[in-house]
């Protein structure tokens, strides 16, 4: 298994049920594939540098996973069909940060 760091950037229109819906639904993609999600993090309703699909602000997750990495693909394809997933971004990486991280603790 290999260790991930993984931020999502959710539509902001969501509200607080339909956000844990899609958080729910990237846990169990995470789990179908025998993965484990280590920790997480929300980093709140946030502003964006630039739009995304004329949105200027986005809910942030953070998550450390350990998954195998062939795995990801499938999981990229999935949150890619999401109409509330604006972006993802995995990282592979040797240890996880220790949390909370920088980010949590920052002013929005």
């Amino acid at each position: 298994m290999n260790k991930f760091e993984a931020v999502l950037l959710i539509s902001p229109e969501l509200s607080s049920q339909a956000l844990k819906t899609e958080l729910d639904k990237f846990k169990k993609l995470i789990l179908d594939k025998t993965g484990n999600i280590v920790a997480e993090e929300d980093w709140g309703l946030r502003e964006l540098n630039y739009s995304i699909n004329k949105f200027k602000k986005a809910f942030y997750k953070y998550f450390q996973i350990e998954i195998d990495g062939s795995a990801l693909e499938s999981i990229k394809k999935d949150l890619n069909q999401s109409d509330n997933m604006l972006r993802h971004l995995f990282i592979k990486v040797e240890n996880h940060q220790e949390l909370p991280t920088k980010l949590k603790d920052e002013k929005k």
